[in-house]
């Protein structure tokens, strides 16, 4: 079982050059993402007039989160392996490819990349508010959260068929465009329904800066336990135990 395969990792790791390299480009690669994906959802607000949300505006995320998360992972992806997810981190420590010291390392940094992100944006729209996810108010909690399962799990899923998997080959730009496309297909799915976080880097940053925790714990509880299962059954039943190496210091 993948579960058996998690390491703790050693008490000095954070503090290695390559771990505090990995740590800062997810930091960096966070802030393009939130700022390019958040900062589309403010520009369609002030075209608009803070009108209400159209399928022109759903395209509109759905292709700026995508095209903003192609990005972001091309250029961490030899540093850090561009997982700009404490989801996809925590899916790759499941699955035995990043130990937990380094997992912690790489969510305080993306964490911390969402908040600067949407501070940033704030402050260079003059003030404008920078919107909390939240639910629509014909969805129940529990519709959310499966929502956020099913699509964070074809995110993960995604992520280790493309850029875990040993036996994926020399996938080159394949692996940031599918993790790209599946973003944004999500969006199209799951957007009007709870804004389609897959990932609680994303929904913290707004959450911090404009102080609305609101069913906050779905965006995290959802992306984690789709990350969860995506990892288990994609490290055993198509990686197995063959499939292994030991983890090094630049696992992804």
């Amino acid at each position: 079982m993948a579960i058996y395969r998690i390491a703790i990792g050693s008490p000095g790791e954070a503090g290695q050059p390559d771990a505090i390299r990995a740590a800062f480009a997810e930091f960096f690669s966070m802030i393009i993402f939130v700022f390019a994906g958040q900062g589309s959802g403010m520009a369609y607000s002030k075209l608009t007039n803070n009108g209400p949300a159209t399928p022109a505006g759903l395209i509109a995320a759905s292709l700026s989160h995508a095209f903003g998360l192609f990005v972001a992972v091309s250029v961490g992806a030899n540093i850090s392996g561009g997982h700009v997810n404490p989801a996809v981190t925590f899916g790759a420590f499941i699955g035995g490819n990043i130990t937990l010291l380094r997992s912690i390392l790489y969510w305080i940094a993306q964490l911390l990349g969402s908040v600067v992100a949407c501070i940033l944006l704030k402050s260079a729209t003059g003030g404008m508010e920078t919107s909390a996810f939240s639910i629509s108010s014909d969805l129940s909690i529990w519709n959310a959260l499966v929502f956020e399962i099913v699509m964070t799990f074809g995110l993960v899923y995604t992520v280790y068929a493309t850029a875990v998997d040993p036996k994926k080959g020399n996938v080159g730009i394949v692996a940031p465009i599918a993790i790209g496309v599946i973003v944004g297909a999500n969006i199209l799915a799951g957007g009007a329904f709870d804004g389609a976080s897959m990932n609680p880097a994303v929904s913290f940053g707004p959450a911090v800066v404009s102080w609305t925790w609101t069913n906050h714990w779905v965006y995290w509880v959802g992306p984690f336990v789709g990350a969860t299962i995506a990892a288990i059954i994609y490290d055993n039943i198509f990686i197995g135990d063959d499939g292994h190496e030991p983890l090094s210091s630049n696992s992804f």
